[in-house]
């Protein structure tokens, strides 16, 4: 079938919409939206009252980047590089899953049906009120069994997956604020919760783990009331239009208000003059037509309060905090969002907030879709949202840019990948449930975001040549980092748009979507022969180092591996210019940072966990001699470095490389391996930053085993745009070279000022460290 014929097919099932409706024209071709359909292997299905929601498997053939060791045996010359690289395939397990409005169903499942090829598939789950209707179409074109799921078990076991593995999932809606949406922390432990779902009626649901829920409660006064009663007294049939009504009325001229009753407030009961007394109560008296917006205004609210109300009730009587709100009521909606919230507000005096989810849209089918994986356990795996996959919340706010809601009232598409590790918290964090990652929120902060924004379509040049030269024997890498270029624009143009779309924007979620498009046209590691070459290079001049740092007294030697850590770590590849201040100013603050180094001199810790930044002269001759420290002091090391790469960090798979090297040079590292008193391990990242909250199971483990009582954060992405504020339980030391003038001003010092926090936790400090940046003189 052509990409024309599914367009007009489209446009014929539109022809009688009325003139006044949005257009809803296909904007993405095929291949964006039922993504490698070829490789599908299950389906599930959630039809709703006016959405489809599909969901399938597939299996991602993509590049990855493989380093391996030469065989250095025999001598080695000069030139002899350490290791070689190769791009081999790799097999991705990928879940697809696509919202549109049921118009389209039939279009779409002829499509599905001429592009399924590889599937040995014979049954679909299906879930939702319409699964029954439109059972004989989809077993007639796709040739499967609808096999029906209970509605409510499948949304409670898409609510768990969604809220285990999507950091961003839940939000505050805030009508007015910069940021409308303020996401939450997910708790480590996601029960127990209220979920409140607002269908055609409502259903309170108490859910206490992944298999134990139940009906506590509900009401027959719903979005089918809403609807209902809308459509009787605004003539208006469209769900959708009828909240564009209500977006635009005032309620204050149908309703009755306590002033209007009482001439102002009613003190002594504690009410407001700006309360509803009456939903509807000056219609009663007033001998006056009322606006069609004016009514669909009151009708919203009465019905909101009177469901804020209930679960305000419901979340008091099981004493529950955490309270979601879902269902085709909400649906992102802005003002059926901010009516909940502020019934909420008010019923509960602020304890409790209204949450809502990012992708409340497509639970019931991701619910139907576990279902029928079963067998596959796939809740034993992490997973992790593929951005460049992914179209992102939309609002859908008629005052907020036209064409990206006019985009989401099409097809809105969810991706998500299963990762090679599980993902778990650094048992290390104080306290969990309220760790930030991250520094600075874009998505609340417009200077910062602008700037930023700014600084990552301003590299993307860069970042394309450096794609295209990494593999040079490849004649079509140039087009395809063109067409990298084109899909991390549009997401940067995107995210100007709606900060919001992939939860709270960062400079590490700039940084993941880049990575994401990278992979996603096969660049897995655009610096690979960079890092292979600065590798080479740095390790000439290791003994040479080891050898001079012997020579000194302590003291000197402390400032002198402050001086190589910090040194290194401004070796991010592209900020080089630092080189010319390391000549010009040889103490470069590194006087006061050596002196944060003082409270080391005490007794030696018991294993120190480092998670390490870039490679060449950063690990080499930065990192390794001060571990060779503490190695000399007694101490363990965990070195926890990227699974996969990312800029110029060095991967587990090369420092594995290149510790065999540094060993066969150093017998303080050789013995080390040898009695396992430095170990490597995976963090299970793949990005130039780090979130403490998902990191490889088997390093939570290691660091528990090794009763780790020092951590070490080492360069900009891991220790400033994110941890800088992290509060971890032990001793910890946060080092950084700030390479960007606009975040040295920030944070209150200048170009190549030196971060070094030395931090101890209160019950285990006996005296006061000062830990701000350090700037150079």
């Amino acid at each position: 079938m052509s990409w024309r014929f599914f367009q007009m097919a489209a446009e014929s099932e539109r022809v009688d919409r009325s003139s006044h409706s949005m257009d809803k024209s296909i904007t993405l071709p095929p291949n964006e939206i039922f993504r490698n359909l070829e490789n599908a292997k299950r389906f599930a299905i959630d039809i709703g009252g006016s959405l489809t929601k599909l969901a399938y498997y597939s299996t991602v053939q993509h590049k990855v980047a493989k380093v391996r060791s030469f065989d250095h045996t025999a001598k080695d010359t000069e030139d002899d590089p350490l290791y070689e690289i190769s791009m081999q395939e790799e097999i991705l397990a990928r879940l697809h899953f696509i919202k549109f409005e049921n118009a389209y169903i039939e279009t779409c499942l002829d499509f599905i049906k001429d592009h399924l090829v590889n599937t040995d598939t014979k049954v679909i789950k299906a879930t939702g009120g319409g699964a029954h209707k439109f059972k004989d179409l989809i077993e007639k074109k796709l040739k499967l069994r609808v096999d029906k799921e209970d509605e409510m078990t499948c949304l409670i076991k898409g609510c768990n997956f969604v809220l285990r593995n999507i950091p961003h999932e839940a939000f505050v809606y805030v009508k007015h604020a910069d940021s409308e949406f303020r996401f939450q922390n997910t708790h480590p432990d996601i029960f127990p919760y209220l979920l409140i779902n607002i269908g055609s009626g409502v259903s309170i649901i108490k859910v206490e783990s992944e298999d134990t829920f139940e009906r506590v409660g509900g009401s027959s006064i719903g979005g089918g009331t809403f609807w209902g009663l809308g459509a009787l007294l605004t003539k208006t049939k469209r769900f959708d239009e009828l909240l564009q009504l209500a977006s635009k009325g005032q309620h204050t001229s149908v309703d009755m208000l306590v002033k209007d009753i009482y001439g102002g407030s009613y003190v002594s009961l504690g009410l407001t003059g700006d309360l509803i007394a009456s939903s509807f109560g000056k219609s009663a008296t007033a001998d006056k037509e009322f606006s069609k917006e004016d009514m669909a205004k009151s009708l919203l609210h009465m019905i909101s309060n009177d469901i804020g109300q209930l679960a305000c009730l419901y979340a008091r009587l099981h004493n529950l905090t955490r309270v979601y709100f879902g269902g085709f009521f909400i649906r992102g909606h802005p003002v059926t969002m901010h009516t909940i919230t502020y019934s909420i507000n008010f019923f509960t005096k602020g304890e409790v907030q209204a949450l809502f989810l990012r992708h409340e849209g497509y639970l019931g089918t991701i619910g139907a879709f576990l279902k029928g994986a079963e067998e596959d356990n796939p809740n034993q795996y992490s997973w992790g949202e593929n951005y460049a996959g992914s179209s992102g919340l939309m609002s859908t706010s008629p005052d907020l840019n036209p064409m990206q809601r006019a985009r989401s009232g099409t097809f809105d598409m969810l991706e998500m990948d299963r990762l090679e590790r599980q993902l778990v918290n650094l048992p290390l964090l104080q306290d969990p449930s309220s760790y930030i990652p991250d520094t600075v929120d874009l998505s609340e902060d417009a200077l910062a975001r602008e700037y930023w924004l700014y600084c990552f379509e301003e590299a993307l040049d860069g970042v394309v040549k450096r794609a295209v030269a990494s593999q040079p024997d490849l004649p079509e890498a140039a087009e395809r980092a063109e067409k990298f270029r084109h899909k991390y624009l549009h997401k940067l143009q995107t995210l100007r748009h709606q900060p919001f779309a992939y939860g709270s924007l960062t400079v590490r979620s700039l940084l993941d979507t880049r990575e994401h498009c990278l992979n996603e046209f096969n660049f897995p590691d655009p610096y690979s022969k960079i890092k292979q070459r600065e590798n080479d290079m740095a390790l000439k001049y290791f003994q040479k180092a080891v050898k001079s740092l012997e020579e000194l007294s302590w003291e000197q030697r402390q400032f002198a591996l402050v001086r190589g850590l910090l040194a290194g770590n401004v070796f991010d590849w592209g900020a080089k210019a630092v080189s010319d201040v390391l000549e010009s100013d040889p103490e470069f603050g590194f006087e006061q940072a050596k002196r944060q180094l003082e409270g080391m001199k005490g007794p030696p810790h018991k294993c120190a966990l480092f998670f390490v930044d870039n490679s060449g002269i950063d690990i080499i001759l930065g990192v390794f001699p001060f571990v060779r420290e503490l190695l000399c002091r007694g101490t363990e090391v965990v070195l926890a470095s990227n699974s996969s790469p990312a800029l110029n960090d060095v991967t587990n798979n090369e420092l594995q490389i290149l510790t065999e090297r540094i060993a066969a040079m150093d017998p303080v590292i050789q013995s080390a391996v040898k009695e396992d008193r430095l170990t490597l391990v995976q963090s299970g990242s793949s990005s130039p930053c780090l979130d403490l909250s998902r990191l490889d199971k088997v390093l939570a483990g290691v660091v528990r085993e090794r009763h780790t009582d020092l951590v070490i954060i080492e360069g900009m992405g891991r220790a400033i745009h994110t941890n800088y504020y992290a509060l971890l339980s032990c001793e910890s030391l946060k080092m950084a070279v700030i390479k960007n003038s606009w975040l040295a001003d920030r944070l209150g010092g200048k170009l190549f000022s030196v971060v070094f926090k030395y931090e101890v936790p209160l019950d285990k400090k006996n005296t006061t460290l000062d830990h701000v940046p350090v700037t150079p003189s």
